[in-house]
């Protein structure tokens, strides 16, 4: 791998980025009238994200809940037989004071919260899940996994190394673990729209969206054979947001696992939600240091230094999910409307 450091000939790739808004978000965030940079050659996302924010704030703003949070590594081992990988992860999970006192030598931010396996043959998939404060984690998971392992084989002499990674993370690769036991962020974004709001800023009916998000986000994605995953482009608004805020734009392939919902309220009004339970984001760390990704996150106020450890990322995985429910909503409600989508496209993109 080419030494960053020794390379002085680094070339920036140049995106179009624009802030989008205002956002006015509750719940696990409070914040009004908040523009959120977004890095994007689609620049149709632009005023499709900024629709969706205005209906909201109109609204009373998205809640947004921070469900869950952990990083993950797995490791692989190999055992005589299945018997004895029973019996060794039997004590191995048994022993987490133990663990964590090993991966306390790796970083003071890594806390081992839980262990997962699977057992193929004498294969050893043992799953790894740590807290990793405001950084995504990748590397710091890795690195405490790294210093378990000398540990693991030191103590249980009949079993062997295999792998630092076994897939059964997962990392940047699309599975139905994740969202059972979680990757990053677990966040969900929600408002209730009046029906007035519904007619007067997207342009259709809470009935006509929930019809195209039966037809097309679940039954559509099942016949597909999507994996875990009922929404319209929860991708798009990720990977603009990832590129402004410097994160690791390839976590959008398990970040876009979404899951849509919506029905009518008795009231007739529109209750819309996205679900995204693998939402990997961080404010330290590789990528952060680029003067317009500082910029950035100042804007969104996370890069405060008065905080606990993790409440930056909380705050950033929050606004990353407002962004993709934000996208969700305004094009779902365009695909309600024969020729509307098309008609925004050559109007923004073709010159």
């Amino acid at each position: 791998m080419t030494d960053i450091k020794r390379n002085p000939q680094i070339l920036y790739a140049s995106v179009p980025m624009q802030s989008v808004g205002p956002f006015k978000l509750i719940g696990d965030v409070e914040v009004d009238d908040m523009m959120v940079p977004m890095a994007t050659y689609e620049t149709p996302l632009w005023p499709s994200v900024a629709r969706g924010a205005r209906v909201a704030a109109h609204s009373g703003g998205i809640r947004v809940t921070v469900v869950d949070e952990r990083m993950t590594r797995s490791i692989l081992l190999e055992a005589p037989n299945a018997g004895i990988a029973t019996l060794r992860l039997r004590d191995i999970q048994s022993r987490h004071a133990d663990l964590q006192a090993v991966v306390s030598q790796s970083s003071r931010f890594a806390k081992l919260l839980d262990t997962h396996f699977q057992i193929v043959g004498n294969l050893i998939y043992l799953r790894l899940e740590f807290d990793t404060g405001d950084a995504s984690g990748h590397n710091m998971v890795t690195n405490a996994a790294d210093k378990l392992i000398p540990w693991i084989l030191e103590t249980y002499s009949d079993l062997k190394y295999v792998s630092i990674s076994a897939n059964y993370c997962t990392d940047k690769k699309v599975s139905a673990v994740n969202g059972i036991l979680g990757r990053g962020k677990y966040v969900v974004c929600e408002t209730t729209i009046p029906r007035k709001f519904c007619k007067r800023f997207l342009k259709t009916t809470p009935e006509a969206l929930v019809d195209l998000h039966i037809k097309k986000d679940l039954i559509g994605s099942i016949i597909s054979g999507g994996l875990r995953s009922a929404n319209a482009h929860v991708a798009n608004m990720l990977l603009g947001f990832y590129l402004a805020t410097g994160q690791d734009a390839a976590n959008i392939v398990e970040g876009s696992q979404a899951i849509n919902h919506c029905e009518v309220t008795a009231d007739g009004d529109l209750y819309f939600s996205t679900t995204l339970p693998n939402l990997i984001v961080g404010t330290v760390g590789n990528g952060k240091g680029l003067d317009f990704v500082l910029d950035n996150l100042e804007q969104l106020g996370c890069a405060r230094k008065d905080v606990e450890p993790g409440v930056n990322a909380r705050r950033l995985a929050c606004i990353a999910g407002a962004t993709a429910f934000c996208g969700e909503l305004s094009l779902l409600a365009a695909q309600t409307n024969p020729g509307e989508l098309m008609e925004a496209h050559i109007k923004l993109e073709r010159s």
